[in-house]
């Protein structure tokens, strides 16, 4: 769901059906037309299904994604947030990034449980990330490839 796609995101779930259950809890957690990337996992963990289905129920249901946990997008005119997040200085933790990096890219899931693992914000690794150059893809919930 790139800026792209806007205002056709159903065009890139194409033969998808919208599963009912999934969209009555978006709609009860949307903010007009937006749900926040907190909200769609949360979503996903109540009704034990997997992101990538509650982001593609959001694509069929035309709405945004906010506030990406990794704070790659989503936060208005400012667009991401890492200009505000302090590096962690392990060394550790760039290594666990290379491990996991593939053609210059990590997984957005990758990136998460390095967050885990090191006991560090999600936009940390991020940040860390940006600066060795490497991308962060294939979003949970679909936003980005």
């Amino acid at each position: 769901m790139t800026h792209e796609d806007e205002g056709n995101y159903a065009g890139k779930r194409e033969g998808h059906l919208l599963n009912e259950k999934i969209a009555a809890k978006i709609k009860e957690k949307r903010e007009e037309n937006k749900i926040s990337c907190a909200a769609a996992h949360q979503i996903a963990q109540e009704l034990k299904v997997s992101p990538a289905e509650v982001g593609a129920a959001i694509d069929l249901l035309e709405l945004k994604i906010s506030r990406c946990q990794l704070g790659l997008f989503g936060y208005g005119k400012d667009k991401k947030i890492l200009q505000d997040i302090r590096r962690p200085q392990d060394p550790q933790i760039e290594k666990a990034i290379n491990e996991k990096t593939v053609n210059g890219r990590i997984t957005c899931a990758d990136a998460w449980e390095i967050a885990k693992q090191f006991r560090i914000p999600k936009p940390a690794v991020a940040v860390i990330c940006e600066e060795m150059k490497i991308k962060i893809s294939s979003c949970q919930l679909g936003t980005f490839r």
